[in-house]
């Protein structure tokens, strides 16, 4: 098909440069007109374009409010052609005092709350008007102090910046995120922010660290505790960026833990919510209660109550670690500066530029001052000429068609002296007059010197800028309210720091089902089991210690025992907690604390004895500790009772018994071990001899050896005839007691397998 278009005259350009440059100009405009504010007044050109309208819309803070939708729309129709939502939105966080450390507006209605930011009304149902504090914003917008440009469809003017008086910046502070950069000013007290500017104008080479003797860190609306060292905070008014750690603030009464402040832009229903999930998970035993106080007069007032002994430090530091009572803020003083180019600033760049912005916008309100003087002590020069000379002036209007260039002529008058004569009303030629001229004279050529030395004298006008930032500073400032507090970087308990000590015992099944009964005296061969199923090992702790488990490999596994499901039903296979290798069975369960020794026992007769504390593994895949050989496997670990002496039994497939004494077995951490028992022959074929089970014996205690249903008891006064030394072939077992199970060593007076 041939194409018959004739390209003649038109333009063209690679897709490539086109979308290029299409999408740096977007970027661009996001960057400047959108997400990032100016140094001078510190805003975005939606809250200008807000805030100007709303002072043409008359809306002072001593007005009479309107409907925010007025408002809106004055925005919409005359400077700001975007959506609504987003329009009020920004206004709504202008008048939130939990948002902006200083509002700018006064909103009257519902504007949203702490614990939900977003759910103020319509913007049909609120009214508002400017704060006071807008005044230091606009009080300065009619004196020649602003360049102004068409707006977006040239039917009216908008200024390019407010003349801010204070570094509104740094008071309020901003977010915002452009394409490619974005920006997190924190917001400062307006007191601190003043001495600092007081302090660079008379000393403009002034350093960080001098600095911060005035602006000690950023002061948050929401109050709180700054936890950050003085350090941090140095390197970030240094270098611009970096992140500051923000924690909510407490008090004990009678015995409860009070929270009476939080994070800023952190909800007390969101931290509630947080530690009651934490509750329900049976995951904080140290509270009791908690309870929402929170009313008008004390906007936050989170109750918790905690059970008697429990330390509140470490329990405030462990809330602070998982919950929103603690956040990490970013800073990211990222903004446009007065050249109109966006750059990282530090605290001095900051304040040094928005002062030479301050310094352009006084000379230039000067200069307008000083230009309205002169061209009023002219229009006067006339008028007194006028009043000297009245009848001849009145002799001329009355004969004259055209008597301004009588007028000018005669009396050698401008054309705007002549105007102002011929304007004047007939009531104001009354001799009084003339006095009034001159006063006026007198007080506008004193305005006129004061302005023309402040213009020439640096020093007068470093002190005018000083004395309006002091006298701004006392009209609107207040105290800090976030305490700067350096603390130690919050710790979260260890899991079984959590879990109420309770005793249990861990029952572990055949098939690798494992549960956790409450108490010591369950008898686990009585809980019921699945149908092929049938008990194989128990061990006994508390529920907060690890429950850990030994497959056929060698590898062991741990979990918190109070995680594990309830003996009143059939247990959980242990195979969906853990990634055992494929064919591993589970052997055995241990428990206990981190001292509390077991007997470790592959079924080739080698093991060793092993500490808990040096088996635990968190890792789904465990934790590689007994070496076992390809065809075998280990056996049910024997808890070893603490502070007495033990014997080692150690029992073969073929009913051969060596009891020998601990000492000569060694302690390890991971390994094959040493022959407990001579096992003949070093692989496995069908009906091979292999050691089946092992036990620590206590002093003064006796071995149970279980066969089947049976179970027969040799007492410590009978282990001579099966005593011998390590590695020995043990002697055989009476007839009919030569197929074990396993075996269990008691401690003497009583009768609880231990």
């Amino acid at each position: 098909m041939q194409n018959n278009l004739n390209l003649e005259g038109v333009e063209q350009q690679a897709l490539k440069e086109y979308t290029e440059k299409a999408y740096l100009d977007y970027s661009m405009y996001v960057i400047l007109d959108r997400a990032l504010p100016t140094i001078g007044d510190g805003l975005k050109p939606v809250q200008r374009r807000i805030i100007y309208s709303m002072s043409e819309l008359g809306l002072s803070a001593a007005s009479k409010p309107k409907k925010s939708a007025r408002t809106v729309g004055d925005v919409l129709g005359k400077f700001h052609p975007h959506g609504d939502s987003a329009c009020y939105e920004a206004m709504v966080l202008m008048a939130q005092s939990f948002s902006y450390r200083y509002p700018i507006i006064d909103g009257q209605g519902n504007w949203g709350s702490t614990d939900d930011p977003k759910s103020f009304a319509a913007m049909r149902y609120t009214e508002s008007r400017l704060a006071p504090y807008a005044k230091c914003l606009l009080q300065e917008l009619g004196q020649g102090t602003v360049d102004w440009v068409p707006n977006f469809d040239g039917t009216l003017s908008e200024p390019v910046a407010l003349p801010a008086r204070l570094p509104n910046l740094l008071l309020n502070g901003t977010t915002g995120i452009a394409v490619g950069m974005s920006t997190d000013v924190p917001p400062h007290n307006l007191k601190e922010v003043a001495s600092a500017l007081v302090h660079l104008i008379d000393n403009p080479k002034a350093t960080i660290a001098q600095l911060m003797k005035h602006i000690k860190a950023p002061d948050f609306p929401t109050g709180g505790e700054l936890v950050s060292s003085k350090n941090e905070i140095r390197d970030i008014y240094k270098s611009g960026s970096g992140t500051l750690r923000l924690r909510a603030s407490y008090k004990l009464e009678n015995g409860d833990v009070v929270i009476t402040s939080l994070p800023h832009q952190i909800s007390g229903g969101k931290v509630l919510e947080q530690i009651a999930t934490q509750m329900r998970n049976k995951k904080l035993p140290q509270v009791d209660d908690l309870r929402d106080e929170s009313d008008h007069e004390d906007p936050t007032r989170l109750v918790i109550s905690k059970k008697r002994g429990v330390d509140v430090d470490e329990l405030m530091s462990h809330l602070f670690s998982i919950t929103s009572l603690e956040r990490t803020l970013r800073v990211n003083m990222n903004v446009i500066g007065m050249n109109g180019r966006p750059r990282l600033f530090n605290l001095v760049e900051m304040l040094s530029e928005w002062i030479s912005f301050r310094k352009d916008t006084v000379k230039r309100r000067l200069k307008h001052r000083l230009q309205i003087v002169i061209d009023r002590l002219h229009i006067l020069d006339g008028l007194l000429v006028a009043y000297l000379n009245i009848d001849e002036v009145i002799a001329i209007i009355r004969a004259e068609d055209e008597p301004k260039p009588k007028l000018m002529k005669k009396f050698k008058l401008t054309d705007i002296q002549a105007e102002a004569i011929l304007n004047l009303r007939l009531r104001n030629l009354a001799k009084l007059e003339e006095m009034k001229i001159r006063g006026e004279q007198d007080e506008l050529n004193d305005e006129r010197d004061t302005l023309e030395k402040t213009l020439k004298s640096a020093a007068r006008l470093k002190t005018l800028i000083k004395n309006e930032i002091l006298e701004d500073a006392e009209a609107y400032g207040d105290t800090r309210r976030t305490q700067i507090v350096e603390r130690e970087a919050a710790q979260a308990l260890d899991e079984t720091q959590l879990v109420a000590s309770e005793p249990v015992t861990v029952v572990l099944s055949q098939r690798g089902y494992a549960r956790a009964a409450k108490g010591h005296d369950i008898d686990p061969m009585s809980l019921s089991y699945k149908s092929g199923d049938g008990y194989l090992a128990a061990a006994k702790g508390r529920s907060n210690q690890l429950a850990m488990f030994i497959d056929s490999t060698g590898r062991v596994y741990s979990v918190i025992a109070h995680t594990l499901p309830s003996a009143r039903g059939q247990g959980e296979p242990l195979s969906g907690r853990f990634k055992p290798p494929d064919g591993a069975e589970f052997c055995g369960a241990m428990i206990g604390d981190d001292e509390q020794r077991y007997l470790l026992a592959s079924d080739t007769g080698y093991g060793f004895v092993a500490k808990l504390g040096d088996l635990a593994s968190r890792n789904k895949a465990g934790k590689a500790i007994l070496r076992v050989s390809p065809q075998g496997k280990a056996v049910v670990p024997a808890p070893v009772p603490k502070d007495t002496e033990c014997l080692i039994a150690a029992v073969s497939s073929i009913g051969r018994l060596l009891l020998f004494e601990m000492e000569e077995l060694p302690e390890l951490a991971k390994g094959k071990g040493n022959k407990l028992i001579n096992i003949p022959g070093a692989r496995y074929k069908s009906g091979e001899e292999k050691l089946v089970a092992a036990a620590v014996v206590p002093e003064d205690g006796d071995l149970h050896v279980h066969c089947g249903a049976r179970m027969m008891t040799i007492r410590w006064n009978a282990t001579d005839d099966y005593y011998g030394e390590r590695a020995l072939r043990g002697r055989l077992l009476p007839k009919g007691w030569r197929k074990v199970d396993r075996l269990v060593g008691i401690a003497p007076f009583t009768e609880d397998e231990s």
